[in-house]
């Protein structure tokens, strides 16, 4: 992956300025984010860029590099939750099959990440926060480097920030909750949004990691 220095997302004024400095340092077609099924679009990388999620850099091709908080939430039979798939607001399934995550935002202490995880992908299910409980001596980190599923063609950076979380009050079976993703944003409304998250419980002796 380069080392190239990072690009200063306020040069990004609208996702249009973005895709025109993206177009002669990628080679895949821009066109193709968003229409392929399980891919995302232009505004949701300018998105990432302008709330400080993801940071580019600039060579070619960039690499997108983010910080991603990864949740193992435990029940207390010991199961690990995992999110089956995702529905999407075009109409698309994202299989995933992966721990709760999310992506990081600047200054944010993986406890918080972690809280914020669960309050807006599993806040629906949980009615309550009292049983949820951060392990904090579980945390560790890793690094992956691979191209980005969300954005083909475009080199990614994850740095996993992995931590174990109890939780007492959800649902013993399989379950789904919704979410409101980029709600009242700018530009949000071209966004491929996640309005529907799909959740299962597993046998698991080894915890997960994942990048998006």
């Amino acid at each position: 992956m380069s080392s190239s220095p990072f690009i200063n997302p306020t040069q990004f004024q609208c996702p249009q300025t973005l895709a025109e400095w993206l177009k002669p340092r990628l080679p895949y077609d821009l066109h193709s984010w968003g229409t392929v099924p399980g891919t995302k679009n232009i505004t949701n990388l300018w998105l990432e860029l302008f709330h400080g999620e993801t940071l580019i850099t600039d060579s070619i091709p960039p690499t997108r590099t983010l910080n991603v908080a990864i949740v193992n939430v435990r029940n207390t039979d010991g199961q690990l939750l995992l999110e089956e798939k995702q529905e999407m607001s075009d109409g698309s399934v994202r299989e995933r099959m992966r721990p709760l995550s999310e992506k990081m935002k600047p200054g944010e202490s993986i406890e918080g990440a972690a809280m914020r995880a669960i309050r807006e992908e599993l806040g629906f299910a949980l009615g309550s926060f009292d049983g949820v409980k951060i392990v904090k001596e579980t945390y560790k980190t890793q690094v992956e480097e691979k191209v980005s599923a969300s954005y083909p063609g475009l080199p990614a950076r994850y740095v996993l920030h992995c931590v174990e979380a109890r939780i007492d009050c959800l649902p013993n079976g399989e379950f789904f909750t919704e979410e409101g993703e980029y709600e009242g944003l700018s530009f949000a409304e071209d966004a491929v949004r996640v309005i529907r998250h799909y959740w299962k419980w597993v046998q698991s002796s080894k915890d997960a990691a994942s990048g998006n």
